[in-house]
């Protein structure tokens, strides 16, 4: 194993590191000598061993080891034939060499050897045991039991270990324990406890986006793997096919949560729909300009569209506050918006121009992580334009109309104020 660093981004004549972990892959992938593979660290750390999308082949039918084998390469071939993915790999093999340890518990009794004794005698000896630190050098090493290797390379060398029975005596583990060589699963895996093999590839970020990948390994899954064996995906691809629809949840949601808010404030259902109404116009102002770059939704326009959320409200408030004041001292609901408008201009107008041109470096944004910047300065750059061209226009528009549906007539009475319904005079 080695770990490669990469030079700056700048002296790397704009090669991201997906693309370079591609070419890597692409040039390795010829040697016969073993097998070969790069790849990158995972996104966010702790969540899986790399980058790409991890899955888990699951038996749900019971088909065996050798058919669940059999899944994986098949898998393994089409996935490799696809344009933009490259061969994934396992870890999983079903025919792996080993020990087949059988305790004849009637021996083991009569010679009065505990089988925990005999577990664990095989178990140190054949694998290891901790047992405890010590300080030396300045560093802490471990201390562990294992025999050496010569003592434990045939099925006569773990014959001749000997274990410890109940009068104290030295007993070989031949006479308790018949050892045959056999083949079998390496690791046993199971996954929501089905026996499970696991996979882990890349896509080629040029070809295909992580959840094109994902779709296409869906696709295959559904071809070649037979009738028993289904895919469930696992760390950082789990995260992106559960909750990758989260957004269309908790936006509506959230604007669901504004518009209770400002009810509760204006005591009305009227006056904080016109605030809401705004909304839809800055989020499609602001996917246009992230289409028009040739961007895709990702969690940093999303976290730009629940900023643009807030402004929007924000200026639609500046409006509607004055209006609603404008209207309670007496003024008709048409001329109140016009005025509202007028006096509320320049500061939307000096506000929404400073904040373009805050975000406008991000939107210009290069070099290394130019590409999260700018997702999320596009987002807003193109939906703060939105909002301050179309809320200026449309939100005493929604004003006038709300309001002349709800036939209401706000009246102001000293310090409080009263919402009073009007009446058609009869003759």
């Amino acid at each position: 194993m080695a770990f490669l660093t990469l030079k700056p981004f700048n002296e790397r004549t704009g090669r991201t590191a997906a693309q370079i972990n591609a070419e890597i892959n692409q040039k390795i992938a010829a040697l016969q000598e073993g097998i070969t593979f790069a790849i990158m660290p995972p996104p966010i750390l702790g969540l899986g061993n790399g980058a790409g999308y991890s899955l888990f082949i699951e038996d749900r039918a019971g088909l065996g080891y050798g058919a669940l084998q059999g899944a994986v390469g098949a898998f393994q071939g089409a996935s490799s034939q696809v344009p933009g993915m490259h061969f994934p790999i396992t870890t999983y093999q079903a025919n792996v060499p080993q020990f087949d340890a059988q305790v004849d518990r009637i021996k083991a009794k009569a010679q009065g050897i505990p089988l925990t004794n005999v577990f664990d005698t095989l178990q140190t000896y054949l694998g290891s045991a901790y047992v405890n630190d010590f300080n030396q050098f300045g560093r802490t090493w471990q201390v562990i039991a294992q025999a050496d290797a010569p003592f434990r390379d045939s099925i006569e060398d773990i014959a001749r270990l000997r274990t410890r029975n109940d009068r104290g005596e030295m007993v070989p583990i031949g006479s308790v324990v018949t050892v045959n060589r056999t083949y079998g699963p390496d690791p046993v895996l199971r996954f929501n406890g089905f026996p499970a093999a696991d996979l882990s590839g890349e896509a080629d970020p040029r070809v295909l986006s992580s959840s094109e990948a994902m779709a296409k390994v869906t696709e295959l899954a559904r071809q070649v793997l037979p009738p028993g064996m289904e895919i469930e995906w696992t760390d950082l691809s789990y995260q992106q096919a559960t909750q990758g629809n989260a957004a269309m949840i908790v936006f509506p949601l959230a604007v669901l949560l504004a518009f209770l808010v400002l009810a509760a404030l204006y005591e009305s259902w009227t006056l904080p729909l016109a605030v809401i109404l705004i909304v839809p116009m800055c989020l499609l102002s602001a996917l246009f300009g992230v289409w028009l770059t040739g961007g895709d939704n990702n969690v940093f326009v999303q976290v730009g569209l629940v900023v643009l959320m807030g402004l929007a409200c924000k200026n639609a408030i500046l409006i509607i506050e004055f209006a609603r004041e404008l209207e309670m001292q007496g003024k008709d609901i048409l001329e109140a918006a016009l005025e509202a408008c007028r006096l509320r201009l320049r500061p939307i107008i000096m506000t929404s121009i400073a904040f373009i041109a805050g975000v406008l470096p991000l939107v210009l944004s290069a070099g290394a992580g130019a590409e999260v910047r700018a997702a999320t300065g596009i987002t807003v750059f193109a939906g703060m334009l939105g909002v301050t061209l179309f809320g200026l226009f449309l939100t005493p528009v929604f004003y006038v109309a709300l309001r002349k549906l709800s036939g209401r007539k706000l009246v102001q009475h000293g310090e409080s104020n009263v919402t009073t319904h009007t009446q058609p005079a009869h003759a």
